[in-house]
């Protein structure tokens, strides 16, 4: 039997994502020889099925529900509002090929880096054959091994869902049609952007969560104001609500779940799964480069990111921890810090902020009140409704609250959510000051353009005065 050669590279990076490429570039650029291998598309997750096309296709169902809101601001467009959902998927893909292209023109004009189609697995200490996506194989070992290579949506698991094939946060952006009755399991961030998107573009929408609330991780006071906004936008909520089977109907599925009220049968024409993610790490042949995995699957490592085996580091999705784009590309500032430029940083107590794309959006960063006053902190708390803020009176958009959880002794803030209009914007505001120590007097005396979002952070701050 012959054995194809081992080819020699410095480096090889495993997954073009969002942490990915740059890294790769960025070793490439070192002077280093490095592969990139990338399964299917440059941009991973983000730009290919996650936030790039999410949010596109969000824009437009945001633009239908301001639409048939014209009255309330004196414009009327007439009677109906028609969404062509041809038209949002055409849209939504034309961002996304022109993302995607621009990070293959980055790639491919990077000397000393070579971009590889296919799929990666460990044969051996930092060895890994590549079996290329136009056929074929290659087998190379190199002296530094990084692996970006993300995740994907996890399957829902009760009797009856293999036989309906449902759709998932990936598929469900290639519908060309509409839904006439969407049925979302899972109230997490992903099924209610979807769940709210879709009742905005026309459909009726019935989200089932197993959980007493939305967002199980939010504060009880945002995880019900949520779910009051979505029912106000006509979407129906069914919580402490377990699905128990489901089966194909000639017209969509039948979905029987069971609540507090006993068993239900739901009826509708689409049913998209949103109970999570799971990495990729199944066909990785972790063990055989000797990098270890947790129970779950996710690829183990310290706080420099390098994994169980030596010269072999893991960043993004694959790791476990926060899933966001904006970690996997910190991911690659620490590895470029401390591999390429021999620096010291870690991802000790980084500050991991995030929006959910509902409308109003829900930003998010630091700690939560429930989780400050479980440390034992001394926190006050500083809370105004939506309805105080002079430029969302203005906008037509005064659904929501801004609450920030402060340090009753240093005064300095521990963390914040806004939801409300452009929140994710204001809580990008208080991070800052999170990472400059400012305390909240500051932002209570501070001078803010009239009449803007941020100027509100005068109110807020100002409410603990009182």
């Amino acid at each position: 039997m012959t054995h194809a050669a081992i080819e020699r590279v410095d480096a090889i990076v495993v997954g073009a994502g969002q942490g990915g490429k740059p890294l790769a570039i960025d070793l490439a650029k070192s002077g280093r020889r490095t592969l990139l291998v990338e399964r299917k598309w440059v941009g991973g997750t983000c730009v290919n099925v996650g936030c790039t096309p999410t949010k596109t296709m969000v824009a437009s169902a945001r633009v239908a529900y301001l639409a048939r809101r014209g009255p309330d601001y004196g414009v009327h467009l007439g009677d109906d509002v028609t969404v062509h959902m041809d038209e949002v998927r055409r849209r939504k893909q034309d961002v996304v090929d022109s993302f995607r292209d621009a990070g293959v023109r980055g790639v491919t004009s990077t000397d000393g880096l070579e971009l590889v189609y296919g799929e990666a697995r460990f044969t051996a200490d930092r060895t890994l054959e590549i079996a290329l996506r136009d056929g074929g194989s290659r087998t190379i070992s190199a002296d530094a091994v990084f692996l970006n290579v993300g995740g994907r949506p996890a399957p829902a698991e009760f009797p009856g869902i293999d036989a309906v094939n449902p759709l998932d946060s990936t598929s469900i952006m290639e519908l060309d049609a509409m839904p006439d009755h969407l049925l979302v399991v899972g109230g997490g961030y992903i099924g209610l952007e979807f769940g709210q998107m879709f009742r905005r573009y026309g459909a009726r929408v019935t989200i089932v969560q197993r959980g007493a609330r939305l967002f199980g991780r939010e504060d009880p006071d945002v995880a019900d104001a949520v779910a009051d906004i979505l029912r106000e936008d006509g979407i129906e909520i069914l919580l402490e609500t377990t699905p128990t089977r489901v089966e194909r109907r000639r017209d969509g599925v039948s979905l029987v779940v069971a609540g507090p009220g006993g068993e239900r049968t739901l009826e509708g024409s689409h049913l998209l799964v949103a109970t999570g993610r799971r990495p990729n790490t199944d066909t990785l042949n972790a063990e055989a480069g000797g990098v270890t995995l947790d129970a779950r699957g996710y690829i183990a490592v310290d706080d420099r990111l390098r994994t169980s085996a030596a010269g072999v580091w893991a960043i993004g999705d694959a790791k476990g921890g926060p899933e966001f784009t904006h970690i996997s590309y910190d991911d690659y500032r620490i590895v470029r810090d401390t591999f390429i430029r021999g620096g010291d940083a870690t991802t000790t107590g980084r500050f991991v902020p995030y929006t959910v794309f509902i409308d109003p959006q829900l930003g998010r960063v630091g700690m939560t009140e429930t989780e400050a006053r479980a440390s034992g902190r001394e926190v006050v708390v500083a809370k105004i409704p939506m309805t105080y803020v002079a430029r969302a009176i203005e906008m037509g958009e005064t659904r929501g609250f801004m609450k920030a959880v402060v340090d009753a002794k240093t005064r300095r803030i521990l963390g914040c959510a806004i939801l409300g209009i452009e929140g994710g914007e204001i809580m990008a505001m208080l991070q800052l000051a999170m990472m400059g120590g400012v305390e909240a007097k500051a932002l209570a005396n501070g001078t803010f353009a009239h009449p803007t979002l941020a100027e509100s952070l005068n109110t807020l701050f100002t409410s603990l005065e009182s």
